[in-house]
């Protein structure tokens, strides 16, 4: 049978849905050609190149096979991504879809949610995430175009809601495979978590890891963030899944402390003197560390985060 332990744990009923991607990390096998394979039952999807709205802006997500069924963290950002994720999963595993953890409320990774729960799956997440999905899913998903999305790659999209939630930890048995949600404080939202395979020293961040991809700051609490990433990186995991990005470290970890410090001080710095946000960013670009994809999250930042009226201001 399958197996819940709560510790302060709340059951509700939900909606909201997924993130994930495509493309495997050299050095581990592969399964379906785009779920990476990281130890024997546990797969994800990782160092997705060229994030796009029509690629869940590259978020990963992970594939977790117990005796008793399957666990999956996040589900992408629509019904079609989400179908996507499944057919994938099917290819390697029949076995039922029995929960769904949303590493946080974000569209990305949490638009697919439905497609699973039509399955039966459970949704889980902490409480914050939750009650962000019940404040913002429907807005979000209304102006998806926003976003770039368009209305046929959000066909049939619905948003589903967790249904069961945590203040703290918890534990999911599979059958022979425990996973551990744990909550490390505020970080990338006030209710991001991270999800342990402590006997394969595995570690699904969401995004409170950003690797290789310029982070989205906006809303977080970034004095808890940095505290936050020395708690992920005391785990020692021997793999790391980020939220978008490459296979990672503790070494990433630090960078990642490194990017959101840099950040913070020079787009203060930069805020003062000016209130051009293409300026702002162009300034800052010459001052952070090289990523890869998202680099219009920079002005994004700046301008929800550092442009605002002062009492607005995180």
């Amino acid at each position: 049978m399958n197996l819940i332990r709560k510790m302060s744990v709340h059951t509700v009923a939900g909606v909201a849905a997924a993130s994930l991607f495509l493309l495997a990390t050299a050095g581990y096998a592969r399964a379906a050609e785009r779920l990476t394979k990281l130890a024997d039952n546990v797969y994800a999807y990782v160092d997705t190149h060229g994030a796009t709205p029509h690629n869940s802006f590259g978020a990963n997500t992970g594939v977790i096979i117990g005796n008793d069924g399957i666990a999956v963290v996040d589900t992408l950002i629509s019904a079609k991504e989400a179908d996507r994720f499944i057919r994938d999963i099917r290819s390697i595993s029949d076995k039922p879809i029995r929960y769904v953890i949303n590493t946080h409320s974000h569209l990305d990774h949490t638009f697919g949610n439905s497609e699973f729960a039509r399955l039966g799956a459970v949704i889980v997440s902490h409480e914050n995430c939750r009650k962000n999905m019940l404040a913002n899913g429907e807005a979000n998903l209304k102006k998806a175009g926003a976003y770039g999305l368009t209305e046929k790659e959000m066909e049939g999209t619905r948003l589903s809601y967790p249904s069961l939630t945590f203040s703290d930890r918890m534990e999911i048995g599979l059958g022979g495979q425990t996973i551990q949600l744990i909550y490390p404080g505020p970080s990338h939202t006030d209710g991001s978590i991270m999800v342990y395979l402590p006997d394969k020293r595995i570690l699904f961040a969401g995004d409170i890891l950003f690797t290789d991809y310029h982070p989205n700051i906006a809303s977080a609490d970034l004095d808890s963030w940095l505290t936050v990433l020395d708690r992920v990186a005391a785990l020692d995991a021997e793999k790391i899944v980020p939220g978008h990005g490459p296979l990672s470290a503790n070494k990433d970890l630090a960078d990642m402390k490194g990017y959101i410090t840099l950040f913070d001080k020079k787009a203060k710095e930069l805020a003062a003197a000016s209130s051009d946000p293409q300026y702002i960013a162009s300034e800052l670009k010459k001052a952070l560390p090289a990523r890869k994809e998202l680099e219009f999250l920079i002005t994004a930042n700046i301008m929800q985060r550092y442009l605002k009226k002062q009492g607005s201001k995180k």
